[in-house]
């Protein structure tokens, strides 16, 4: 494993496949845990976007409530969740533009594939975003 090589369990994928299933039409978003570097629990945010077809924008209150339930249950904010029906799973000109934590990790899943989900993950603290590896385990 490297710096751009994330372990993450089938459970954790599981669920944000199965989050972005439930709005085929509209972005979902949200927060992922970690606990010792791993993806631990998600924490789905309503995303009030003027257009969730097209973008997501992380409803403020939720944002902040589930940053403080990362923080009570000890895990550390590993990453921003969020889906794309329509297009790849690589991130936007405006998901970089728009990214509010480029340090954090951003794990998109695209609906693009008729009858199959795409997970991927970058990083945007760089010109250029710069994929992570996805490595699923069974926890």
């Amino acid at each position: 494993m490297t710096a751009n090589d994330i372990r993450i369990p089938r459970r954790i994928t599981n669920e944000l496949l199965h989050l972005a299933q439930l709005s085929p039409t509209k972005e979902v978003c949200g927060l992922v845990g970690s606990k010792a570097g791993i993806p631990h629990r998600c924490y789905p945010v309503d995303n009030v976007a003027e257009c969730p077809e097209q973008r997501f924008l992380l409803d403020a209150q939720q944002q902040i409530q589930a940053m403080t339930a990362i923080r009570e249950r000890g895990e550390d904010f590993f990453a921003i969740f969020h889906s794309h029906p329509t297009s790849p799973a690589i991130p936007s000109e405006t998901d970089i533009k728009m990214a509010s934590y480029p340090n954090v990790i951003q794990m998109i899943i695209s609906l693009n594939t008729k009858g199959i989900l795409e997970l991927r993950a970058f990083k945007l603290d760089t010109p250029e975003p710069q994929e992570i590896k996805l490595t699923l385990f069974n926890d």
